[in-house]
């Protein structure tokens, strides 16, 4: 086990680096990066940008008539600026240095988990991901833990009560559930029950009412529950139908095998069949499920819902950081989703064990 584990840790070093190699090199070509941005700003005569970039330095920088544009630019929006500003603004963004030196003073303050200041506030990018990650463990996090805990005792039952009348309303339920997009069910939620035309029952903006921080603690968590009903169910129609339609099927799967009639014909319950013997082996597939629902559900699957319910999560901050080319946001998130998610399917790997101990880690290669 220890060393299939410790394989399993050395094997993330190169998926982490390629991950983030792509993503620097897809950068390098993107256009409207952070320079172009802040020049196509001072060409436009953006005062706030002009004073942020040469405020302290006492001197004017911008061009003057007759300078003319920069002929030998790569920025399309440098021209009538001076070359001294151009470099000013390079070196600010850290772009006066190559490409390799740049990606390789990212990947060295990285594994120090040292990610930097944000490119357009005056935060640095790990306060920054603090700060919206309550909003995003709050979605993530109910949402993982209400699918799963609702959709596998369903798709159990689903299973052993197959071609029932409860099987298939239940059935026609969590489909159209699932065909619904989350944004429309959401826009839904917020006409009936949060003042949209009919009732106004749940809160719409935020995880907490204004005040909130003040109240008794058995207060301030029926607010924090409260503000999250909407957000919760419209996020997770579609996974309790995935869950639980995948449940079902591996459960019936496993109950069509030799070995449940063997287990019957020794004289155990039904119970005891599904629970001791049907069980880890159709939780299998489930379980190998599990890490890119949770990451997708954590981090992925909540901008719109952020967006409609005015939840400042990572999701929303990630969306804003690649539209305003704030690289030190957008990479230092990627590399830890991409950690995380690593990170997670080896805890995954590890609760094959726990549900069938039969497994043998060692022997496998990784």
């Amino acid at each position: 086990m220890g060393a299939y584990i410790l394989r399993r840790i050395l094997l993330m070093i190169p998926t982490v680096f390629g991950i983030m190699a792509i993503s620097f090199l897809i950068t390098q070509f993107a256009p409207g990066g952070p320079v172009e941005q802040a020049l196509a700003n001072l060409s436009g005569q953006n005062v706030s940008m002009t004073e942020r970039i040469t405020g302290s330095a006492g001197g004017d920088f911008t061009a003057q008539p007759g300078q003319g544009g920069q002929s030998g630019s790569a920025y399309r929006g440098s021209q009538g600026l001076a070359p001294e500003l151009v470099e000013r603004i390079e070196k600010q963004f850290g772009f006066d240095k190559p490409p390799l030196e740049r990606f390789g003073m990212m990947l060295w303050n990285y594994l120090r988990f040292d990610f930097g200041d944000s490119y357009y506030r005056d935060i640095s990018v790990i306060d920054l991901i603090k700060e919206k990650m309550p909003v995003s463990i709050s979605l993530g996090l109910w949402m993982t833990l209400i699918a799963y805990g609702v959709s596998i005792p369903l798709g159990i039952k689903k299973a052993v009560s197959d071609g029932s009348r409860f099987d298939v309303w239940t059935s026609t339920i969590v489909i159209i559930g699932y065909a619904v997009p989350g944004f429309l069910v959401a826009i839904a939620l917020i006409i009936l029950f949060a003042g949209g035309s009919f009732w106004s029952i749940f809160p719409l903006r935020g995880l907490h009412s204004t005040g909130a921080a003040n109240w008794p603690f058995h207060l301030w968590l029926f607010d924090y529950l409260w503000h999250l009903v909407l957000p919760i169910t419209a996020m997770g129609l579609g996974a309790f139908a995935t869950t639980t339609l995948l449940t079902k099927n591996s459960f019936i799967d496993e109950i069509g095998k030799q070995y449940v009639t063997t287990a019957r014909a020794k004289g155990l319950t039904e119970n005891q069949v599904l629970y001791r013997h049907v069980f880890r082996n159709a939780m299998m597939l489930i379980i190998a499920s599990f890490p890119a629902a949770f990451v997708g559900a954590f981090f992925g699957g909540s901008l719109l819902i952020e967006t409609i319910f005015s939840l400042d999560g990572l999701g929303l901050l990630g969306f804003v950081s690649v539209a305003s080319r704030d690289y030190p946001v957008v990479f230092a998130t990627l590399y830890i989703f991409s950690l995380l998610g690593l990170v997670i399917s080896l805890v995954s790997d590890l609760a094959y064990m726990w549900v069938d101990p039969r497994l043998d880690f060692e022997s496998r290669e990784v």
